[in-house]
């Protein structure tokens, strides 16, 4: 269960822009804007190090910030609303907070994890999970890390829908009833390979190339017989 509260000591910066983020990024600073009630924006950066022990608690994204900005004194309570990373590097480019109130409900989403065996599993099936997020509504303190699903009793044809998900009192679940969380499928079997049988053209080309040898063969028999004749007529003759 969320709950945990982690201080978040913050620069406040005066400019926007991706010349202003770049140069912060270069100093080890990561760019962010807290974002209040209504259009109010807090522009700020932090160091890189002190945001990602932040995030990477054990509530991690889930955790409660509560962030102060510098020169001030007030906490104002927090939660990662978006950020970005760096596709070839696992680096922070920039996060954006939104401050909340401990007391009032706020909907955002939360992991899945499958728990167990699936009993179709050790008949050779495929257990496949199909979301792995789900959205729900809770006060800040009060939104889990996660969500068990036991897929243990699950057999071949099998699915678990999101009204099969079991949650914690004060939770509630925002997406439809009837959406697939997890699948066993049957498993999937290789083609054997057809035996290819001589269609009757190739059949009758090759009677007929063994035909047309033995016909050969036949008149050069035939053909053979008179010339010897011949040869002892001539012998004959002479003698």
């Amino acid at each position: 269960m969320a709950g945990e509260r982690v201080k978040l000591k913050v620069q406040a910066r005066d400019s926007r822009g991706s010349a202003e983020s770049r140069r912060l990024r270069e100093q080890g600073l990561i760019p962010g804007v807290l974002y209040g009630n209504g259009d109010k924006a807090q522009p700020f950066c932090i160091e890189e190090r002190e945001l990602r022990k932040a995030l990477t608690g054990d509530h991690g994204l889930h955790a409660i910030l509560d962030v102060i900005l510098e020169g001030q004194q007030k906490a104002h309570h927090a939660v990662v609303k978006d950020y970005q990373l760096d596709p070839t590097r696992a680096r922070l480019l920039h996060i954006d907070l939104h401050e909340v109130r401990l007391d009032q409900a706020i909907q955002t989403n939360v992991v899945v994890e499958l728990t167990g065996e699936a009993a179709g599993q050790k008949e050779g099936g495929i257990l496949s999970q199909i979301n792995r997020e789900v959205r729900v509504e809770a006060l800040p303190m009060e939104v889990p890390d996660h969500l068990e699903l036991d897929v243990s009793a699950m057999v071949i044809g099998d699915s678990l829908r999101l009204s099969d998900l079991r949650v914690p009192e004060g939770v509630k679940l925002l997406d439809d009833p009837e959406t697939v969380l997890a699948t066993v499928s049957p498993p999937t079997k290789e083609p054997e390979p057809e035996e290819v049988e001589p269609e009757e053209g190739e059949e009758l080309e090759g009677e007929a190339a063994e035909g047309e040898e033995g016909a050969e063969g036949e008149v050069a028999a035939e053909g053979g017989e008179p010339e010897a004749e011949a040869a002892g007529e001539e012998q004959n003759a002479e003698g």
